[in-house]
Parts: structure tokens; sequence; C-alpha cells
């Protein structure tokens, strides 16, 4: 379920309001130390919702700066990958050498692993999404090459259209009812990671189709797996999905035949299989009746399932 946390520094007293700050974004996100000129007006305002290994911020601060210094990442064990979408206003983030200037719309990675900066010369607002790195599958000189670039759909490729389609997921988590925000909230990380790809040039789509076949290889025995629901698990577009199997020779409907085919072939032909029912061995692999499942069978095949089994057992 959704854990909600908020701080506004205006409900405090101003001598309390920067070590309450401090600790807000501390405890949120990950240690970090805040900078502010007190001889300017400053405010800072943090609403942040958990969902499983998701975090969803909204941080509205500044002029000021965020720190994570070397010392801080020594002492605090977290390793997030976080994620910073621009609504309002400019900040600058630094990491690895390099400075993100981010404006409204431009979004950026930073690593809690390592040292980052934010440095905020106004008040400004952002999206600031947390996962656990392991949930974006990239390996760490891809991290180390993504950190503080900039991700803007102004560009074109495929930023321009993924970046609105995670805005309007994450809002979707959001407001969605349990379990569909769970759902939905799973499916945040693998946007994540295209975007990452795409980014740093690692051919995004042929990860994707990679671990779309892999989620369709997991969900074989699901007699009403349909290609919307896949989409959806993937938070890309119905058409997308459809395009990219084109592009692979087939359509998600033949693909799921032939790999549904391919296990239970397999399961009719393994030690012991003499004692398992045709129809069970069907059902397992999501065929809805055993005469359709022996009729593609014998089609594939060129034999039934009960021959193709005892020429197994008999080792032809």
């Amino acid at each position: 379920m959704l854990t909600a946390v908020t701080c506004a520094t205006r409900d405090l007293a101003p001598g309390d309001r920067l070590a309450a700050w401090q600790r807000a974004l501390s405890r949120t996100f990950v240690d970090v130390e805040v900078g502010v000129d007190h001889d300017r007006p400053w405010a800072g305002t943090l609403t942040a919702e958990r969902l499983g290994g998701l975090q969803i911020a909204t941080e509205e601060f500044g002029p000021g700066a965020i720190l994570r210094g070397a010392r801080t990442v020594a002492a605090d064990p977290r390793t997030h990958i976080l994620v910073r979408r621009q609504l309002d206003g400019t900040a600058l983030l630094l990491q690895d050498g390099r400075t993100a200037e981010l404006t409204p719309g431009r979004l950026a990675f930073h690593d809690a692993r390592r040292p980052f900066r934010i440095v905020l010369p106004a008040r400004q607002r952002a999206r600031v999404l947390m996962v656990p790195r392991a949930l974006l599958r990239l390996e760490e000189r891809q991290l180390q090459a993504l950190t503080a670039t900039v991700v803007d759909g102004a560009d074109g490729g495929a930023a321009a259209l993924l970046l609105p389609l995670l805005d309007g997921l994450v809002d979707e988590v959001l407001r969605a009812g349990a379990p569909r925000r769970e759902q939905l909230a799973r499916t945040v990380p693998e946007l994540l990671a295209t975007l990452a790809l795409e980014r740093i040039g690692g051919r995004p789509e042929s990860a994707l189709w990679e671990r779309i076949t892999a989620s369709v290889e997991a969900r074989l025995g699901e007699p009403g797996l349909a290609p919307q629901d896949i989409a959806d698990q993937h938070a890309i577009s119905l058409r997308y999905l459809h395009r990219l199997f084109q592009r692979h020779g087939t359509t998600m409907g033949a693909w799921v035949r032939a790999r549904r085919l391919a296990a239970a072939r397999a399961e009719l032909a393994a030690p012991g299989a003499a004692r398992r029912p045709i129809a069970a061995v069907a059902a397992r692999w999501g065929f809805g009746s055993a005469s359709h499942f022996s009729r593609a069978f014998r089609e594939t095949y060129g034999t039934s399932p009960a021959q193709w089994r005892r020429a197994a057992a008999a080792g032809e």
C-alpha cells in the first residue's frame, strides 16, 4: 500500500526550518546536507508516497543546494537510483564530472552510491522517483555513463514518446486503487530502464524485447493472456507491442502459441510423463481445451501428443 510522507517548512518555527528540511530530505531519499543563503527567503515543501520498491515524491525548494558528499555516501548504505523530472524552475544536477541543466520537461538520473550536488538558483518544483538500482537492470558502467545527462523529449527519438508516457503512468499509479496500483508501479522501473538505455545508446528496443519475451514466458500458463495485458505491464502502447513482434517476423499470438507448444512437448517427453493426463499438460501451458491442444500439436509437429509421448518413452 502507499505510505505518504509530507513536510512543509512554512508550518515550522523559523529557527527549526533548515534542520527539519534536511531531515525530511534525508529520510525520504538518502542522507544529504542542505545549504541555503540565510539572507534570501527560501521555502520547502515535500510530499512522498512509497509503493513497494518505488517512491514517488514532489519537491518544492529553493533557492538553495542539496549535497551528498563522500563521507555521507560512506555512512549511508542506501544505493538507490533517483530520477529528477523538472516541473517548474531550474535545477543544476552535478555528478561524475557532468552537469545537467534541468528546465521544465527535462529529466536526469543520479546515483546515491556516489557523491552528487543539486543547485537550485530559485524556488523550483520537481518530481523525484527513487528505485532500487537492481530494478533498472543496468550494468554499473551504464549507470556511470548515464548520471547527470539530460533526457529531453524535445530532442525527438524515443524520449519524445516515453517521457509523456512516464508522466501519465506515474499519475495513474497515484490515482489507481489496489491491486492495479501495484501492477502499474512495477512497470515504472521498466520504463525508466528503457529511457536510460535510449539516453546512453544502449539499444533500448532490444532490451525491451528481451524483457517482454521473458515476462510472456513466465505467464504462458495463463489461458487469458492477452496482448493488452503485456502492453500495460511494460508501459507501452498495444500498437507498439504488435510492431515489436512484427519486427521479429511474428505476432504475439503466434509466438505464445509456439512457446506453449514447445513447453508442452518438452513436458510430454520428460521422465514420468506417461502418468500425466494430456489434458492436464495442455491446461498447464495455457490451452483452454485438450482438443484444441491436440489439433495445434499435430499441425506443428505432425503427430499427436499421445504418439509423441509414446515415442519419447520408447526412446525413438
